[in-house]
């Protein structure tokens, strides 16, 4: 990175900004790339396969929000583990549920269900 584009930089503004005028001409771009990247991050998401951006205005006051979805590649705990599987069990267990509840609604709606009560008595 050149001196240039670091200084124009607003992380390393704001950050030199808040320094005593005697050390802001001290540190080297090195330095003051890798105190940005300690300071935020690398910040290298990647491309994800949902990512969703949206600002909404409501009146004067401008809000967004951001729904970025993909594969786990980090390094997971024992309990982040467990949660995650318990989690997919409930997610199996509701896609089995619901169409299942669903048929026997719309079957006892429209009669089918009596048909097949009958047939079995």
């Amino acid at each position: 990175m050149s001196v240039d584009a670091i200084s124009n930089d607003p992380f390393i503004r704001n950050f030199l900004a808040r320094l005593p005028l005697e050390f802001r001409d001290t540190f080297s771009v090195p330095q003051l790339v890798a105190l940005k990247e300690a300071a935020l991050g690398r910040r290298e998401w990647g491309t994800h396969p949902m990512d969703v951006r949206h600002s909404l205005k409501f009146w004067r006051w401008h809000y967004y929000f951001v729904f970025v979805a993909g594969r786990n590649r980090r390094d997971m705990t024992r309990r982040e583990e467990n949660l995650a599987h318990v989690l997919g069990l409930a997610a199996v267990a509701t896609l089995l549920m619901v169409p299942s509840l669903l048929g026997y609604l719309v079957l006892s709606k429209l009669g089918v269900w009596d048909l097949f009560q009958s047939m079995l008595a």
